[in-house]
């Protein structure tokens, strides 16, 4: 293949997390979004080292499991999503056997390691549990970052997400089935508003306009919700009457805070240099597996609350009686903690679980949660993990860990393994990253026992993961 030419191929599978393998006579290139069994004509646009990369112009021919109409208008357009023309039960295909190829060779490291006799797909049969769906494929989303831009250069205010392969041109997704009517009701009110107030929006070259990103969460169990406009200070408003126009909204969801957020940062992040609570307050409570959550703008909660449950559940259970014979005598980490899911769920059965997490407003909403929730053994902690273990002087019996999606520090890593735990729990939402840390693992002593994907994500390219791991050498 050469650069800059056009050729045309089947495509034979994706690794994740979106990078089509595409099948060329003898030659192999990767092109992004892309679908198994797709015949697809792509331009050569890097070739180096062997490796061929190239960019999609038309799909050919679709898959035979493509669905004929989309169900969602913005597919394609909008970056967000990747398969939402494929079934379901496709997209669990798909994406199991991402996971189940990256850990492939972990498996076989780990079975030489062991000495074990057998062939490496029994045994990867008999550690991989395969993948859990989420409980809802449609509405999941319990928050969302839209952004403010324009549709094309020059053209009108849009609101919602990046068009795929742009940096600049915004989609407005009115119509966006990942989340529910009440969020694409909330969409459509603050855009109109703005367009007919004729605001600018902040741009990302020129750093100059007003409106940024509308942040929206809500939450599945109570229903209540949280709005957050955020823009810059180089223009005054008087919101009052966008105020007035969300709270008269028909949605079905309760509006408990509306907040102005101001943000002057030039990075295209939403963080917050000054808050204004224009109605109500700057929380919701949300409910999972039985316990209660505050969450406030910026507190990490696992995107799809249904699923959450799907995921912490497979943890605990992973984790299994932590207690013997119902003496509560054990020490837990939980490591990357954000508002204290897993340790909350872990404290009745544990004599003290110790959260540790960065975000210092995660780690505030943990407290005040856990004592919402009347549990009284678990402390937090905020803090780098790598220096808050030196600074922990008690010693855990079991560890948990659910990092950021690049996966945990290596000098962090390695006191992971030196406390020498019998059992640790790896929560994962990139397989790519965690693979890296398992082989580290299996390294410091430790064997793989359970591993699961659970989708969290449907529509999408994303797939988390829970390891179960067992110390086999002190």
């Amino acid at each position: 293949m050469k650069k800059g030419e056009l050729y045309e191929g089947y495509v034979e599978r994706i690794d994740f997390p979106n990078k089509g393998i595409v099948v060329c006579g003898e030659e192999t290139a990767i092109v992004k979004n892309v679908l198994p069994g797709q015949k697809i004509s792509f331009r050569v646009n890097k070739k180096r080292s062997g490796k061929v990369e190239g960019n999609l112009t038309a799909v050919l021919e679709k898959a035979s499991y493509e669905y004929t109409e989309n169900v969602c208008p913005h597919f394609g357009e909008c970056g967000g999503c990747n398969y939402q023309s494929v079934p379901y039960w496709k997209q669990l295909e798909i994406k199991e056997d991402q996971v189940r190829r990256l850990m492939k060779p972990i498996f076989q490291k780990q079975m030489l390691l062991n000495e074990e006799k057998q062939t490496i797909d029994t045994y990867v049969n008999s550690i991989f549990e395969g993948i859990k769906q989420s409980p809802i494929q449609y509405g999941y989303r319990n928050k969302m970052e839209f952004s403010f831009g324009d549709a094309y250069k020059d053209g009108p205010l849009a609101l919602g997400m990046h068009k795929r392969g742009s940096f600049y041109d915004i989609v407005s997704v009115k119509d966006c089935c990942i989340v529910d009517a009440d969020y694409r009701k909330i969409l459509c009110c603050v855009l109109d508003y703005f367009a007919e107030c004729g605001s600018t929006y902040f741009h990302k070259v020129h750093h100059k306009g007003y409106l940024r990103h509308l942040l929206v969460r809500k939450a599945c169990k109570t229903a209540q919700m949280l709005i957050a406009l955020v823009t810059t200070t180089q223009e005054e408003h008087d919101l009052k009457p966008l105020l007035d126009r969300l709270l008269t909204l028909p949605i079905q969801g309760k509006i408990t805070g509306v907040l102005h957020i101001k943000n002057d940062s030039i990075a295209d992040v939403v963080q917050s240099d000054e808050t204004i609570v224009l109605y109500g307050k700057d929380f919701f409570y949300e409910e999972l597996l039985g316990l209660t959550f505050k969450i406030s703008p910026f507190s990490f909660f696992q995107t799809n609350t249904l699923g959450a449950e799907v995921l912490y559940e497979t943890a605990r259970d992973f984790l299994g009686d932590i207690s013997g014979k119902g003496q509560k005598d054990k020490i837990v980490f939980d490591l990357y903690s954000g508002t204290g899911t897993i340790a909350q769920l872990l404290a009745p059965v544990a004599k003290k679980v110790i959260g540790v997490e960065i975000v210092e407003e995660a780690v505030e909403a943990a407290r005040q949660n856990a004592n919402k929730n009347g549990l009284d053994n678990c402390s937090f902690i905020a803090g780098d993990v790598l220096k808050v273990m030196d600074e922990i002087t008690e010693q855990p019996d079991f560890i948990v860990l659910d990092p950021p999606r690049d996966g945990i520090h290596p000098k962090a890593l390695q006191k992971i393994i030196s406390y020498k735990v019998d059992k640790i729990v790896y929560i994962s939402c990139k397989p790519t990253s965690l693979v890296r840390d398992l082989d580290a693992f299996l390294d410091g002593g430790y064997k793989i026992e359970r591993a699961v994907a659970i989708d969290q994500f449907p529509g999408t390219v994303h797939v988390e993961s829970v390891i179960m791991m067992q110390l086999v050498e002190k």
